[in-house]
């Protein structure tokens, strides 16, 4: 595997562990030219759906997009990589079980609302502003209020 550090094509593996869900393996790496550790995810290929996104077009699922998204909306909040990892595996595996080939943005879109909506409310309305494009300051606060009401009942 090519580091990501000096590029160079071998390493050694020091640690390898099976994920909660049996769905992927972590390895952890140590470049054998610079010594730096990475780590790296080995799981299934699978063929996944194709996405419809809002305005028609079709693109291949990619989880990276997801993780991407969550990274952005997390970005200095106290959610773990690995908690990310698993909002996206969830996804993936919500997507695989529907068995279609091809599956709306909107779905994905939601069930990263949701996750987010749990986990840490910053970084709910971080994502849903962009996501649901708000047309105005008043519907982004209508949100808000409906969320911390949630949080009051349960």
């Amino acid at each position: 595997m090519k580091c990501p550090f000096c590029g160079h094509l071998e390493d050694k593996v020091i640690d390898s562990r099976t994920s909660k869900e049996g769905d992927a393996i972590r390895r952890r790496r140590e470049c054998l030219k610079c010594e730096r550790r990475f780590t790296s995810y080995e799981r299934i290929e699978e063929v996944m759906p194709s996405v419809i996104k809002k305005d028609g077009r079709r693109e291949p699922f990619e989880r990276q997009k997801i993780l991407h998204g969550l990274e952005k909306a997390c970005e200095k909040r106290p959610i773990s990589t690995e908690q990310r990892e698993e909002v996206v595996n969830r996804i993936e595996r919500k997507v695989l079980a529907m068995g279609v080939r091809e599956a709306p943005s909107s779905l994905i879109g939601e069930e990263v609302v949701a996750a987010l909506k749990q986990m840490d409310a910053v970084a709910y309305v971080r994502f849903a502003s962009v996501y649901r494009q708000f047309k105005d300051i008043n519907e982004l606060m209508e949100d808000v209020k409906t969320l911390l009401r949630g949080k009051k009942e349960g």
